[in-house]
């Protein structure tokens, strides 16, 4: 089972996608098992169509949650 610092949410407004890689993105073609690291460049959230630079852990460091601890202190 991935932990959620191996899940990237799609940050757009309105959508919340979250890339689980153990369940890959069949529309997109991305196998079961793929972590973040290793999908293409090129992928394209399958909800709002919205790029890889647009997503963003869902713990750890780089993500929305530690953005927000940070800005708060």
């Amino acid at each position: 089972m991935a932990r959620p610092e191996e899940m990237y949410q799609c940050q757009t407004a309105n959508c919340g996608y979250i890339y689980n890689p153990d369940r890959g993105c069949r529309k997109r073609g991305v196998p079961k098992g793929t972590p973040w690291e290793e999908v293409a460049e090129d992928f394209r959230c399958p909800v709002c169509g919205a790029g890889k630079k647009m997503f963003r852990p869902l713990a750890g460091p780089g993500s929305v949650v530690a953005e927000g601890r940070r800005a708060a202190n």
